[in-house]
């Protein structure tokens, strides 16, 4: 989406609910630095470490509970390796618990029209209803440009002193790789596939792409270029601007809104931004003189000199001409950024079928996990011919089938020949629902 016009310059299930992994950190993090904003933590203030954020599984920065760090640590550890245990302790420290502060996370995003996302936890791992879109997280990330700006750095940054330890950033493949970026943030979960929202600008042309479900590090990044690539390709290099209304809340009321067409706040001489929605329009963005009255976190005030466009996509990976890698490698040979410990959940969709008795099998595996994923990867890939069809893991004495159900014949026999054509093992069953 170009992001002064609101314009879509390309989507593809984009408003798909699925599990946004660490992406959901953004959310996280913008929660953090509103709050040093309205004054109710300081940067340097001393947070005791909980027992439950002590305790989450890797990528972890290796709190201790009853340990005392600094909450701009917290704040690089989270943005930087992604640490849960910092989000957690982060979430703790503002609201007192993880559920209040998970309400807190929610009311955010919908004061942002993030319509599709529920947050559970602050760290992204998969939970029972942690769900989001493609398009909510991109709206996110370009709250999180522009709306704290003198923050952003944190999302570019290599590397960074975490106060217990030097902390190497996730996304460091892709911020080396690909010209311009500068951000935002990976998410990677047994059940959510390799995700990304990406930025970087060129010139006065800046791009956010969102992606949900690649199947492996390299896979997503390839992506993610050519969808930036595609949002270069297509934005105006001038267009007007609108300015849209910067969402903010109490820690325990509702949104507040900064009315469309308010006067726009200066810096130092600059134009600063307050902007948000996605149907919005975004100004160019200058980077702060050093006498700019804003906080620091890694001891250097840094803001783009951008404007945005948006483009938005879930997983749509080039079919490949050759049959699929088995999934057990696409795991194995993947570089977890952030291991997920837990059981996945497999999302799935209710069919709508009106009693449709037909289905198709695309494989059977040794694990639950592993069907799981295939499943949301055939999904992904076969969208036109399986929206509406129910994924079901069925285990029986030999292993874990992956099915599809809730179809009619004539479009179960079209999914089999479509995946049959790409290598993909497929045969039809009478599911008699």
């Amino acid at each position: 989406m170009d992001a002064r016009t609101g314009e879509v310059l390309h989507s593809r299930n984009a408003d798909t609910r699925l599990h946004p992994a660490s992406l959901t950190k953004m959310m996280t993090l913008y929660v953090a630095f509103q709050a040093v904003e309205r004054g109710e933590i300081g940067l340097d203030t001393e947070v005791t470490i909980t027992r439950a954020a002590a305790n989450e599984p890797p990528s972890k920065l290796g709190l201790r509970a009853g340990q005392k760090i600094r909450f701009r640590y917290l704040l690089r550890a989270a943005a930087v390796k992604s640490a849960n245990d910092a989000a957690t302790a982060i979430g703790i420290a503002l609201e007192g618990s993880e559920e209040a502060f998970a309400r807190r996370m929610n009311r955010m995003a919908q004061a942002m029209g993030m319509t599709n996302t529920t947050f559970r936890n602050a760290h992204g791992l998969t939970e029972t209803g942690h769900l989001s879109t493609a398009r909510d997280m991109t709206l996110l990330g370009r709250h999180v440009i522009y709306d704290f700006p003198e923050y952003y750095n944190l999302f570019s940054r290599q590397s960074a002193d975490a106060g217990i330890a030097t902390v190497r950033h996730t996304n460091r493949r892709f911020l080396q790789s690909y010209r311009g970026a500068d951000g935002i943030k990976t998410g990677y979960t047994v059940a959510a596939g390799f995700n990304l929202t990406a930025s970087a600008v060129r010139g006065n042309v800046r791009i956010i792409a969102t992606m949900f479900g690649g199947s492996s590090t390299s896979a997503r990044n390839a992506r993610v270029a050519e969808l930036l690539d595609m949002g270069f390709a297509r934005a105006p290099s001038n267009a007007p601007l609108r300015l849209p209304a910067k969402p903010d809340i109490g820690s325990a009321g509702g949104a507040l809104l900064v009315s469309e067409g308010e006067p726009i706040p200066e810096r130092a001489g600059k134009v600063v931004a307050q902007t948000g929605l996605v149907s919005s329009t975004i100004l160019p963005r200058a980077r702060p003189t050093p006498n700019d009255s804003v906080p620091e976190i890694d001891g250097t005030l840094i803001a783009s000199a951008i404007e945005e466009a948006i483009t938005v996509d879930v997983g749509e990976l080039e079919v490949p001409a050759e049959p699929q890698p088995d999934p057990i490698e696409l795991i194995a040979n993947a570089i977890t950024e952030e291991p997920d410990l837990g059981p996945p959940e497999l999302v799935t969709r209710i069919s709508t079928s009106g009693g449709r008795l037909w289905g198709i099998n695309v494989g059977r595996f040794n694990t639950r996990y592993e069907a799981e994923r295939v499943l949301l990867q055939v999904a992904l890939n076969e969208t036109a011919t399986l929206d509406g069809a129910l994924r079901r893991v069925t285990q029986g004495a030999r292993g874990f089938d992956a099915n599809f159900v809730g179809m009619s014949r004539d479009t179960a026999e079209l999914a089999c020949r479509r995946l049959q054509a790409v290598g993909t093992q497929c045969f039809m069953i009478g599911t008699g629902d």
